[in-house]
């Protein structure tokens, strides 16, 4: 993996490495999924895409592998479970340790959904400690109005 794409001060996961630490060993089903998760990457992909996708390269794959293959990477933070409200659950790649996972931009109109990799709630934890005694160790934050393709429509009309 490219280091130039890190955020400063984040660590490239080695995937092969995480699994065995944990006892796991990188089988050619799971290196599949996770090979779909990478060449798709910001896709936001749905189980049964993945599953899918994942079949063309490996015709003996089952769905529940595909499942169980998913849940393992999302309990082990490899891969992130996101709802991005469309009804399904839909996984992307954690790259690198991050303090706090991306935002989301969902466009209302067509779906389009888009990446904030800025971290902007900084100065906000740090007001939430100081004030509440609370520590933000996650939060996840979704976005919703519509995208420039759709307010280029919008005021077309």
């Amino acid at each position: 993996m490219d280091d130039k794409c890190l955020k400063p001060g984040s660590k490239p996961i080695n995937f092969k490495e995480q699994l065995k630490e944990r006892g796991y060993k990188l089988t050619s089903q799971r290196q599949s999924v996770l090979d779909v998760i990478i060449e798709h990457e910001g896709e936001h992909l749905s189980t049964e895409e993945i599953y899918e996708l994942v079949k063309a390269e490996n015709p003996d794959i089952g769905l529940a592998t595909v499942y169980r293959t998913l849940m393992l990477l999302d309990r082990m933070e490899l891969v992130y479970k996101l709802d991005l409200d469309d009804g399904c659950s839909r996984y992307e790649l954690n790259k690198h340790k991050e303090d706090h996972r991306h935002h989301h931009l969902i466009c209302t109109k067509c779906g389009k959904v888009a990446e904030v990799e800025e971290d902007l709630l900084e100065t906000l934890e740090e007001q939430i400690l100081k004030s509440k005694g609370f520590l933000v160790k996650d939060h996840r934050v979704k976005f919703y109005g519509y995208c420039k393709s759709c307010m280029g429509n919008e005021s077309k009309n």
